[in-house]
C-alpha cells in the first residue's frame, strides 16, 4: 500500500532467510531504518510481509556469537563450496552464519530480549521526555517455548501462556515458531534442482536439510518440490543468467489446525506436465490441502508476481487465532508466527479497553484479523461492537468479508486507500470510539494521521512493525492532543533483531 499493504502477492523476498535484509547495517540506531526483509509484487503485502522479517540490530552492543571451529578453509573463502559452509558452523544450526537470517540464534533468549528493551527504551525515551508522557515501557513480550498448557485449552490465555520476560533468568530458545517457509530454486549439476536458503548477498544456495525455527515439516515440504521438479525435468530457473522455469516455493503450515497450503512460483505460465506435477505435489504430505501456481516473470528480488492459480485441492487453508477462523489464500497476508500474534493482538486488545456498542475503524486491515479478534473477544464478554475495516486492496477485502462470514461477525470492510477513507469519515462526522491501525513499516502519514484527530476516537491503537516510523507518527498525535498511555514491546521474531510495538494513546 503505499501507504497501507497489498495482502496479494507477498510473500518472502529472494528467499532470504527470516530478516537477511537486517544484515550489515550500521551507523544508524538499532531499531531505525530497518526493512522487512523479503519484497513481493505488490507495495501492501509486499511491506506487510517484510515487516515480520527484518529489522535492525534491537541491541546497542553486537549480539555475542558462538565460535567457529577453525576447521580446513577458512568460511568466506571463495573456494569453499555450499556443502563444505552448510558444515562449517557449530552451534543450534549448523548453516546459522551462511544463511544469516538468525543472526542471534547462539545468543540466549533472555539477553536477546534485554537488548531488545534497551534498544526499545532508547528509542522512545526522547520522546516521551518531549510530551512529558510518563507512561514507561513495558518490558518486551517473549516467546515462551515450550508452551506449558496447549493453546486448544480453553484456560489458554496468551498474555499468560505463551508469553515470558527477560526477568524470568535463564530461558529456553523458540523454536519451530514460523508458519510459513520459502525456498528458492537454482540449477545444479546434471540437471539437478537446488533448494535451500540463498547465502548472504549472493545467488548461491545453502542446502537446508531442515530448519530448527520453522514449523515441523516445512522444510521437508519444499524440499521434495526439488525432486519433484527434477523427476519431472522441470528446469530450475537461474537467477543471473535469467532462464529456466522453477523460481520458489513458499509452505503455510497451520498452526491449530493440521492444513497446510503449497504454492509454487514458476517465470512462466506454461507449465510442462502440469497434471502430473501438481498431483505429484499434493502427494508430498497429507496436511497440503492444495497447490496454488503464482507467475513472476520479472526479473529481482519479489517472489511472487500477479497471477495466481490453483493447480490443485482448495483455494484456501484454514488457521485459527484468538478463537476466530481465518481462511488463507496463497498470496494472503497472515502472520508467520501466530503463537506471538495472539500475544501482539491481545495486547492490541486490552489497550482498546472496548464497550458495548462501540464503533472500532480498524484502518490497514487486509484480512480483517485485528478487528475481528477484537470483536470476538468483545462478544465474548457481553459487550457487542460494531466494527469497519478498511483495506485498499480489494483481494484483502474478499479475504476480510469471507473471514466475517465464517465467524458469524457483523462486520463492514471497505476497499479503499485508508488515508481517503478516514478523511472522508471525518469530513462526513462519522463516530468512532476506537481507531486501531497496523501499517507498512514506512508508517502511516501525515494527513491520516490528522484525519484521525479530526474524527476524535477517544483511543487509538497503533501496531507498528516499524518502531522508528513509529515514533515519528505518535509526535504527530501527540501534538494533536492525545496522550501515549501504553507502549509493549513484542518479540515476534527471536533469534532476529525485529520487535514489534503496540502504542496506546487516549484524548
Amino acid at each position: 500500500m503505499a501507504s497501507q499493504r497489498t495482502r496479494s502477492g507477498a510473500a518472502d523476498r529472494g528467499a532470504q532467510h527470516q530478516g537477511s535484509a537486517q544484515r550489515k547495517q550500521s551507523g544508524k540506531h538499532p531499531l531505525k531504518g530497518a526493512p522487512r526483509g523479503q519484497g513481493s509484487g505488490n507495495a501492501k503485502n509486499s511491506d506487510r510481509t517484510q515487516r515480520s522479517e527484518g529489522h535492525k540490530s534491537a541491541s546497542r552492543k553486537p549480539a555475542p556469537r558462538k565460535a567457529t571451529p577453525q576447521k580446513s578453509v577458512p568460511r568466506k573463502a571463495p573456494a569453499r563450496s555450499a556443502h563444505d559452509q552448510a558444515h562449517a558452523t557449530a552451534g543450534p544450526c549448523p548453516i546459522m552464519h551462511a544463511c544469516g537470517g538468525c543472526s542471534l540464534l547462539g545468543v540466549p533468549y533472555h539477553k536477546q530480549l534485554k537488548n531488545k528493551q534497551a534498544a526499545t527504551e532508547e528509542l522512545f525515551t526522547p520522546l516521551l521526555a518531549q510530551f512529558g508522557w510518563d507512561c514507561g515501557i513495558e518490558p518486551v513480550r517473549g516467546m515462551r517455548y515450550p508452551l506449558e498448557r496447549s493453546p486448544e485449552d480453553v484456560s489458554y490465555d496468551p498474555l499468560r501462556d505463551a508469553c515470558i520476560t527477560a526477568d524470568a533468568g535463564k530461558l529456553p530458545a523458540p523454536r519451530a515458531f514460523r508458519h510459513k517457509a520459502a525456498t528458492p530454486f537454482a540449477p545444479g549439476p546434471h540437471g539437478s534442482v537446488q533448494s535451500g536458503f540463498f547465502a548472504a548477498g549472493t545467488h548461491r544456495i545453502v542446502a537446508t536439510p531442515d530448519c530448527p525455527v520453522e514449523a515441523p515439516g516445512a522444510r521437508r515440504i519444499l524440499n521434495a518440490v526439488a525432486r519433484v521438479a527434477e523427476d519431472l525435468h522441470i528446469t530450475a530457473f537461474d537467477e543471473d543468467a535469467h532462464r529456466g522455469l522453477l523460481r520458489h516455493a513458499i509452505v503455510r503450515m497451520g498452526w491449530r489446525t493440521n492444513e497446510a497450503l503449497l504454492t509454487v512460483v514458476t517465470s512462466n505460465r506454461d507449465l510442462p506436465r502440469e497434471q502430473e506435477f501438481a498431483e505429484a505435489l499434493a502427494a508430498i504430505d497429507p496436511a497440503l490441502v492444495g497447490v496454488a501456481h503464482n507467475i513472476n516473470p520479472r526479473p529481482g528480488n519479489a517472489i511472487l508476481g500477479p497471477e495466481t492459480r490453483i493447480l490443485t485441492g482448495t483455494p484456501r487453508m484454514h488457521d485459527r487465532l484468538l478463537g476466530c477462523t481465518f481462511a488463507i489464500s496463497p498470496t494472503a497476508f497472515y502472520q508467520t508466527n501466530p503463537q506471538q500474534t495472539e500475544v501482539l493482538y491481545s495486547v492490541a486488545i486490552e489497550g482498546m479497553d472496548l464497550a458495548a456498542g462501540d464503533v472500532v475503524l480498524d484502518a490497514y486491515c487486509g484480512s480483517g484479523t485485528i478487528g475481528l479478534t477484537a470483536a470476538e473477544a468483545s462478544a465474548r464478554k457481553g459487550a457487542p461492537i460494531s466494527l469497519v475495516g478498511v483495506e485498499r486492496n480489494p483481494a484483502g477485502v474478499t479475504d476480510a468479508q469471507e473471514n466475517a462470514q465464517l465467524n458469524h461477525i457483523d462486520a463492514t470492510f471497505v476497499a479503499e486507500d485508508a488515508t481517503s477513507c478516514i478523511k472522508r469519515c471525518a469530513r462526513d462526522g462519522m463516530k468512532a470510539d476506537v481507531v486501531v491501525l497496523d501499517p507498512p513499516r514506512a508508517g502511516s502519514t501525515p494527513t491520516f494521521l490528522q484525519a484521525v484527530s479530526a474524527l476524535g476516537p477517544r483511543r487509538v491503537v497503533y501496531v507498528s512493525c516499524n518502531p522508528t516510523t513509529q515514533v515519528r507518527d505518535l509526535a504527530i498525535l501527540g501534538q494533536a492532543g492525545y496522550r501515549l498511555v501504553r507502549l509493549t514491546p513484542v518479540d515476534m521474531f527471536p533469534h532476529t533483531s525485529h520487535v514489534e510495538t503496540v502504542a496506546v494513546l487516549e484524548r
